[in-house]
């Protein structure tokens, strides 16, 4: 593993969690990051010491994780307002995954989990600043950090930690909004450009309105021309596999994204091993999830990890978990997860031509890139033209759109959690708890309409070199060039033209 100079090992000493799994930097094994308000103080002070790359895109590439970094954590403090960045400190899940002997893997696990305590000690004293619905939202998932910990030092740390934030659940500010200006800032800083959210709102508007046109032209393929679309979706998922069914179909749905993404030539590389297997418990938060051969690792297999519900659940709570593995919605997960989406994607990543390429990933054009694959295979007629592919397609980018729309009526105050829970179920298939569980998302995952962002200024992108290149443009060219950027900020995908 190549050593990083003084520049970008600034950065990922203030990305830890990300840097070590979806970068594979695998020196801070065993280690976790200062989110003390101290350490973050002393971490910040280091970033942009040392020269800035000779190539000028990666110049720039670096700068904006700089940029962004200073926003999260400098001006925004967002380690004070969001236990969930102190969770990615102390999550042990990134353990779990094969890209070293089983024996390293639990040194390096035993080593992490003996420094809770001192974890926990800098999440105490940086989080002074959780609002009532963030700490609400996430206190299941800070409870669940502790499943299959038997160290009791480590177990008791964490209780303190529960217990903080179920104080601030009870006692916090009952606004969690970051505000318009703090909102754009976050997410235009990320991406290095600058957000309107005021203009974001809109598009999101017309794009639902365009994928509500699409499910209904899709569905009336079906001849379902008599119904709303929205209730021909909520019985179409009905139609899934059951629960000892699950994974084999998403290996079978995984070996047909493959497959098809090949054929078809949609992305620069096809090799490598993508497994399909039951996701570790630690990671059984998620229905659904791509755990990536990382590019600072050597070459090895990805992980499609799926979770299908407890036997001991009640029987309803089964039954809407399976429906997001129904017949329709499932083909889409897998093209999104697998190819042409992030398995497809991190292919390319281990042969990014820079380390700032290849470690600095933006969330933003990842998800989006992946909800962009979505909508290509329907373009390139994926699924043998079943009108019930195009339909999960629509039905996933309601949800996602819905996040955009929710994050920026949340966080500008237009918008209560509640209100985001109604507008989920007026606009998705989603009711009820589903319909609140998205809609509480917003309150501390405040950029979670990123994957609809990215897919749009993919698109734009894209248009814009069909127009540019003329008779010179293929998709193929169009991915290659994408994905030599890495991950690029998505301020920064011009420069494929």
């Amino acid at each position: 593993m190549t050593e990083l100079d003084a520049r970008l090992r600034a950065i990922t000493d203030l990305i830890v969690a990300e840097a070590r799994e979806g970068g594979g930097r695998h020196e801070y094994d065993g280690r976790i990051q200062d989110l003390s308000p101290d350490g973050v103080r002393s971490g910040l002070a280091r970033l942009g010491e040392g020269p800035a790359p000779a190539d000028a895109h990666d110049a720039r590439h670096l700068q904006v994780f700089e940029e962004s970094l200073r926003t999260q954590l400098g001006e925004l403090e967002l380690h004070r307002k969001n236990p969930l960045i102190h969770l990615s400190n102390l999550d042990l899940a990134c353990y779990d995954r094969d890209y070293a002997p089983e024996e390293e893997r639990a040194a390096a696990k035993s080593a992490h989990l003996a420094l809770w305590p001192e974890a926990v000690d800098q999440a105490l004293a940086s989080l002074d600043q959780v609002a009532a619905p963030v700490a609400t939202s996430l206190l299941g998932a800070v409870k669940g950090l502790a499943a299959g910990v038997t160290d009791e030092a480590a177990l008791a740390a964490h209780a303190r930690l529960v217990a903080h934030v179920e104080r601030a659940a009870r006692e916090g500010d009952p606004d969690a909004a970051l505000g318009g200006d703090a909102l754009a800032r976050l997410m235009g800083t990320a991406e290095g450009l600058p957000v309107d959210l005021g203009r974001l709102a809109e598009r999101a508007d017309a794009e639902r309105d365009r994928l509500l046109d699409r499910l209904t032209e899709s569905c009336a393929k079906l001849g379902e021309t008599g119904r709303p679309p929205l209730d021909v979706v909520r019985e179409l998922v009905k139609d899934h596999p059951d629960a000892d069914g699950v994974i084999e179909a998403a290996r079978i749905g995984t070996e047909k994204a493959i497959a098809f993404t090949r054929e078809k030539d949609l992305v620069p590389y096809h090799d490598g091993e993508c497994l399909v297997g039951l996701a570790p418990e630690s990671r059984r938060w998620a229905m659904a999830m791509m755990a990536w051969n990382s590019p600072g690792e050597p070459e090895g297999p990805s992980w499609y990890y799926i979770t299908p519900p407890e036997p001991g659940w009640p029987r309803q709570e089964q039954e809407e978990w399976l429906e997001v593995f129904s017949a329709t919605t499932l083909p889409a997960i897998n093209v999104h997860e697998v190819a042409p989406g992030h398995f497809s994607h991190a292919r390319a990543l281990r042969r990014a031509p820079s380390e700032v390429r290849r470690l600095l990933q933006s969330m933003a054009f990842i998800e989006g890139w992946a909800h962009y694959a979505e909508e290509l295979c329907v373009e390139e007629g994926f699924g043998d033209g079943d009108p019930r592919f195009e339909i999960g397609v629509w039905v996933e980018a309601l949800i996602r759109v819905t996040r955009l729309a929710c994050a920026i009526g949340v966080h500008t105050g237009q918008m209560t959690v509640e209100d985001g829970a109604r507008r989920f179920e007026s606009d998705t298939h989603l009711a009820g708890p589903a319909a609140l569980s998205e809609a509480r998302r917003a309150s501390f995952d405040p950029t979670y309409g990123r994957y609809t962002w990215g897919k749009l200024l993919i698109l734009d992108l894209r248009e814009r070199a069909r127009e540019e290149w003329g008779a010179g443009f293929t998709l193929q060219r169009f991915h290659k060039a994408l994905f030599d950027l890495g991950s690029p900020p998505l301020g920064l995908m011009d420069a494929v033209l």
